[in-house]
């Protein structure tokens, strides 16, 4: 969330930026309703220094009336008060963070900018079959029973698929807790707080389950559950970078994208992922480098399973509001015949921790507000759909990439 203060003090750039990330602002309304609030909060100061003043000793009638005044009086402006901030905050929790002058402008994902590839797809001397035609064949995936139980978009994994599926997210998950990420089991019930600190409410609520009880949803993913881990504290800057992997099943209505996917694994309501998040200081030039190791971590993973990828600079209009600068890495996927997103690594710079009021203390002993990155690991089983049909053979199997063999026991997956 941006201060009212640097809204104020940059006008001209917050416009520009909501406008190249295709969201309507309300600014000189923000600034009116602060200007009403700041008039508000003099008025009832003054009121409260007038009441502390009159009232030593012994009051008389007019002192008394005075007094019965002031009472009402401040009843009323505080009321106005709290619908005036209460409409304040409302509205500029609307107002998406601003881009980095790198972040290339552009209105959706056709505009995005490629910066590397890694591998090369796979040519194969056979017709290739799709990750729904191999699971099928081999007795893997069940869509239809799946479909059958849970619904539109549901699935079963079985047998050595299931297997393959624990073998990678652990592999991912124990080769960052080796780097010194703090490894955690994240909560996937969470609180509205959570989702609005991350800034999933407002913009993404309509693609959030909402559960039963009151102030309780199912998290997206874990950066929504581990972000928030230090909301309302303030941390050492000695301390600092705080780094987590954060196992947790996730869970999206997809409402967004109706029409799209609507076969397979790749877009699901619910699946399976190992998330990096890192807590840092308030300082641009570190978030940008724990953001290439972030970029590297993620990388490794593929280059280690031997699948093909490029990543892209997201432009504005397709990298979501509370980034500053995103990367996606994309992974082949021959059923596609080109790349699917995998990864998105994005800074928010002091967004989330504004919302969530994680602040530092600095040597000096002032406070500032810490920064937050994350990126995907790994999720499953949307790579599932790279593994399976980048590693099919001719006869109809699927190699196990050698990074996964000791976890899974088996070489190859066959009929």
């Amino acid at each position: 969330m941006l201060s009212i203060d640097f809204i104020r003090a940059n006008k001209d750039k917050v416009a520009e930026a909501a406008k190249n990330k295709n969201r309507k602002v309300e600014l000189d309304k923000i600034i009116s309703l602060d200007d009403q609030r700041l008039d508000l909060v003099h008025k009832i100061q003054g009121l409260r220094e007038e009441r502390n003043a009159k009232f030593h000793g012994k009051p008389d009638e007019k002192t008394i009336a005075r007094g019965k005044e002031i009472k009402e009086e401040l009843k009323s402006l505080e009321e106005a008060l709290k619908a005036t901030e209460e409409e304040l905050n409302t509205l500029a929790s609307f107002v998406p963070n601003v881009p980095l002058d790198e972040v290339p402008i552009g209105k959706d994902s056709s505009d995005n900018v490629e910066l590397r590839k890694w591998g090369e797809p796979k040519k194969f001397d056979f017709k290739p079959l799709s990750h729904i035609e191999l699971g099928r064949k081999l007795d893997i995936i069940d869509l239809e029973r799946g479909a059958k139980v849970s619904g539109f978009r549901g699935y079963f994994l079985k047998n050595q698929g299931a297997i393959l599926h624990f073998a990678l997210l652990f592999h991912v998950f124990t080769k960052l807790a080796k780097k010194g990420y703090t490894p955690m089991i994240a909560p996937a019930v969470i609180r509205g707080m959570a989702h609005f600190g991350c800034g999933q409410f407002p913009w993404g609520e309509q693609d959030v389950y909402k559960l039963n009880d009151d102030d309780a949803y199912l998290a997206g993913t874990a950066e929504q559950s581990v972000t928030p881990y230090y909301s309302g504290e303030i941390l050492a800057e000695k301390d600092l970078p705080k780094k987590f992997v954060a196992f947790s099943p996730c869970f999206r209505k997809e409402a967004g994208a109706y029409g799209k996917d609507t076969k397979g694994l790749y877009r699901l309501h619910e699946f399976w992922k190992v998330e990096q998040v890192i807590i840092g200081k308030d300082d641009i030039d570190e978030a940008k480098n724990l953001q290439e190791e972030l970029q590297r971590n993620s990388e490794e993973i593929l280059e280690e399973l031997g699948l093909p990828y490029r990543v892209l600079m997201m432009c504005t209009g397709d990298m979501g509001e509370p980034q500053i600068k995103k990367y996606d890495t994309e992974t082949w996927m021959p059923s596609r015949n080109g790349y699917g997103e995998t990864m998105s690594n994005s800074i928010m710079g002091n967004f989330q921790t504004r919302r969530l009021k994680i602040k530092y203390r600095k040597s000096d002993g002032s406070t500032a507000y810490c920064f937050s990155l994350n990126n995907t690991a790994v999720a499953s089983p949307r790579v599932l759909i790279a593994l399976l049909e980048n590693y099919q053979e001719k006869d109809g199997s699927v190699v196990i990439p050698e990074a996964l063999r000791p976890l899974t026991g088996f070489e190859k997956i066959t009929k």
